[in-house]
């Protein structure tokens, strides 16, 4: 017999036995592993594609929302992060919209019933003509107020000039623009054509 024959053929038969335990014990998953790898505390549990939610009150809807990008997160708070365009109309009691406002970001926190928006923001009035543009703007669901303390920028369709100056505090309808303003900087009227 050959001594490296013999060697020979045990190499070849020692990598097969190591192959096949360590195919038996490889099954094996520990999920506390796989968890711990693929799991990122800081991301949402949920995300979704074109939001479009309709929130109603004794079957009228109230106030339509639409978000390309919605992030939800359920710690510390339940907060919803809306990106990528933002768009909210408000409902009159007879079901037709009222108001528009628009944004490139917004947050839901559930637990205060507040919105916020932030980044281009503009809020128009569609039967009025008259628009706010401002940096950030708030929307509390509990006392159907909207508000900032931000610089503000209000015109109005058919009218010379515009209204500016710092903080508003009006309602959803934006119905009346002017006396909104908490510190205004120039007129309080617009001009007449």
């Amino acid at each position: 017999m050959n001594l490296f024959s013999s060697i020979g053929g045990a190499i070849t038969k020692i990598p097969v036995a190591i192959l096949v335990t360590g195919f038996l014990f490889s099954c094996v998953n520990d999920l506390d592993a796989i968890q711990q790898v693929t799991h990122d505390p800081n991301a949402p549990e949920e995300v979704t594609k074109n939001l479009y939610v309709h929130y109603t009150d004794s079957g009228y809807a109230r106030i339509q929302i639409y978000a390309a990008i919605a992030e939800t997160y359920e710690k510390p708070e339940k907060i919803t992060k809306l990106k990528d365009q933002v768009r909210v109309n408000f409902f009159s009691s007879t079901g037709e919209i009222v108001s528009t406002l628009t944004s490139l970001y917004g947050e839901i926190n559930f637990e205060t019933g507040l919105m916020m928006v932030r980044d281009s923001v503009v809020l128009i009035n569609l039967k009025k003509k008259h628009w706010l543009e401002t940096e950030e703007l708030y929307y509390n669901q509990r006392d159907s107020l909207v508000y900032t303390d931000k610089f503000v920028f209000i015109k109005k369709k058919g009218k010379k000039g515009a209204l500016r100056g710092r903080g508003l505090s009006t309602t959803p309808f934006f119905t009346d623009p002017q006396g909104v303003i908490k510190e205004p900087e120039g007129p309080l009227y617009f001009d007449e054509d």
